[in-house]
């Protein structure tokens, strides 16, 4: 199937206007991965500052958002951190086929928490006996966990990590592990990791699966147009220099040849 890779020039794309203008624009609610909390909260308050539309957004496990999709939940607009979850949810009718579209490719990082005095700068450091517990996402649900064991399987210290490991629900629940202390060093989103209590090494992407990332709109949602427009945003001239700055990889361009 084709992927949709949304236009660029949309910095002014609007929900449709009311008739009424005394009345109030409903909500957009979007269900978003874990890792764009930071990129999504300020795309989103850019976007309701040019256009006036409200965005609601929840944030979770790409697994269990998908679920939640499935049980009815009343998104309008869902952002996935895997592709293959989106394709699932259009196989069942849940999405609108037109509506999908790349909009990242995500990294991940070996991240350390600052007061931890052991260097730690190599997945092969993470068995190190200092290291007591390391934090990643539940790879049952959260693709950032599926990448984060394989990177672990791939550099050959999986079996030596795993009776370590801590399972985040998400991406934000392992980043508050390491951030704590509670673990002293996890696997998780370049775009959530740029935060005072932690330090991080770029994981070599060759190490897991492409973390690609891609949306669309719900087909139950009342307002499609309106998260289109949304959809647009993310992926145009304005959102796309935002999600850039949180370090993920544009429809577009690529980390491989």
């Amino acid at each position: 199937m084709a992927l949709i890779v949304l236009g660029l020039a949309v910095g002014c794309a609007a929900p449709p206007a009311s008739a009424d203008l005394a009345t109030p624009i409903p909500p957009l609610t979007v269900a978003a991965a874990a890792n764009l909390q930071f990129a999504f909260t300020e795309i989103a308050a850019l976007y309701e500052a040019h256009t006036g539309q409200p965005v609601t957004l929840v944030f979770g496990s790409t697994g269990q958002l998908a679920q939640q999709i499935e049980n009815g939940a009343p998104f309008d607009l869902f952002a996935a951190a895997n592709i293959a979850f989106i394709e699932q949810l259009r196989d069942k009718g849940l999405l609108l086929p037109e509506t999908i579209a790349l909009y990242a490719e995500g990294r991940i990082v070996l991240a350390v928490n600052r007061n931890f005095d052991f260097e730690v700068d190599e997945l092969i450091d993470l068995a190190s006996s200092p290291v007591q517990r390391v934090a990643i996402a539940n790879p049952e649900h959260a693709p950032y966990g599926v990448a984060a064991k394989e990177a672990l399987l791939n550099d050959g210290v999986w079996e030596l990590v795993e009776p370590k490991l801590v399972y985040g629900e998400n991406g934000r629940q392992t980043l508050q592990f390491v951030q704590t202390g509670d673990a002293q060093a996890g696997i998780v989103a370049l775009s959530i990791a740029d935060v005072p209590e932690i330090s991080w090494t770029l994981i070599d992407a060759d190490l897991h699966t492409p973390l690609l990332q891609a949306l669309a709109v719900v087909r139950s949602s009342p307002q499609p147009d309106a998260a289109s427009a949304f959809a647009a945003f993310i992926n145009g001239e304005e959102g796309r220099p935002i999600m850039q700055r949180y370090g993920f990889v544009l429809p577009g361009e690529s980390l491989r040849p």
